[in-house]
């Protein structure tokens, strides 16, 4: 849709939204929410079909260094936690119907019983799918050499559309997007601060729950990788200097989106770095993007202001695995189910306000 034709949209979505039977502005947030919808999804009367919710899951060389709170075979471990349907992001997917797939992008060592050889995938009981998609074991440490090779870049990247274009198949216009891996707050900041030149302090939060050592610990372990490549580089030279395997499907899942004509709803602080970063290479996917949430991490509030975001939710979460994406897909649906099932005042012969 070129500039005109957007424009000429969103005033219908207005209008719409202005002559449902309420009260003018007094859904909130949700009003605004309805417009973008409409937007993303190119129609005046949007409604969203078979949501789909594409978790990415890897491991970073820097977590060994003790960039995080908790030691880095985590990530494999909570691969089998969400095999078996027992974590968080399990829950809220059932409860909301929502489809989940959990793709192994790189764990340090393959989860036997997630996937076979070829990568086919697998569904628990539970009705999580899990895809193995596996770019290495983890990703290189970063203060001593780039987290991948730029051959392994593409293919994450790659694996990441294909997932994405999977999801959007003909009947689904809804893609919520998740990750998991111990580090990978590490990564995010490091990208932030390359991709910002904000301060790296300023991009470095406490990840999973560092206390005040682990904090200054983790700051200075970025600020060594940091000076050790120092020139100014492009997005995608970052993501294979700095990034992370599961940032980097993020990255390829979030372009594949933005050719498209859908809706993503991002998660926290990692998701929306890779939204960032995917913006540099294509600046259409801001169009597409709905942000469920402001994390507890210090520089996502500051990152939201600069995509000029206004998140869904402010609950303090510091969860991941598309948490926050699960808890405010209601919110969303229910925004374009107003904008469209909403009786208008001449529709329902109700008086408009007087004056």
């Amino acid at each position: 849709m070129d500039g005109a034709g957007e424009q000429a949209l969103a005033r219908l979505l207005q209008a719409r939204v202005d002559s449902r039977t309420k009260p003018l502005g007094s859904l909130g947030a949700l009003e605004s929410l309805a417009v973008r919808l409409g937007l993303a999804l190119g129609s005046a009367t949007p409604r969203l079909r078979n949501p789909h919710l594409l978790v990415f899951a890897a491991d970073h060389g820097i977590a060994a260094a003790g960039a995080s709170a908790y030691p880095p075979e985590v990530t494999r471990q909570m691969l089998r936690n969400y095999a078996q349907g027992g974590a968080a992001i399990n829950v809220l997917a059932r409860q909301h119907g929502i489809a989940l797939t959990v793709v192994d992008a790189g764990v340090r060592r393959a989860v036997p019983d997630v996937a076979d050889a070829a990568g086919a995938a697998s569904v628990t009981p539970a009705g999580a799918r899990l895809l193995e998609r596996r770019i290495g074991d983890g990703t290189q440490d970063f203060r001593f050499m780039p987290a991948m090779q730029a051959a392994q870049r593409e293919a994450a990247i790659l694996a990441g559309r294909e997932l994405a274009a999977e999801c959007l198949r003909s009947d689904a216009n809804a893609l919520l997007l998740g990750e998991m891996g111990i580090g990978n707050t590490a990564s995010a900041a490091l990208l932030l601060h390359r991709l910002t030149g904000w301060a790296l302090a300023d991009c470095v939060g406490r990840g999973s729950g560092l206390d005040d050592p682990g904090l200054e610990r983790k700051r200075a372990l970025l600020a060594a990788a940091a000076s050790r490549c120092p020139a100014a580089l492009g997005p995608l030279e970052l993501l294979e200097q700095f990034g992370g395997f599961e940032i980097a499907m993020l990255v390829g899942a979030l372009l594949e989106a933005a050719s498209r004509p859908c809706v993503v709803v991002v998660d926290g602080f990692t998701v929306t770095v890779a939204v960032l970063l995917a913006s540099r290479v294509d600046p259409r996917i801001g169009d597409r993007c709905v942000y469920s949430h402001c994390s507890a991490e210090s520089a996502h509030r500051r990152l939201l202001d600069l995509l000029g975001a206004r998140p869904l939710l402010d609950l303090g979460l510091r969860l991941g695995e598309g948490s926050g994406a699960a808890l405010a897909w209601p919110l969303v649906e229910s925004s374009a189910r107003l904008l469209v099932d909403m009786a208008s005042f001449e529709s329902a012969a109700v008086s408009t306000r007087v004056g």
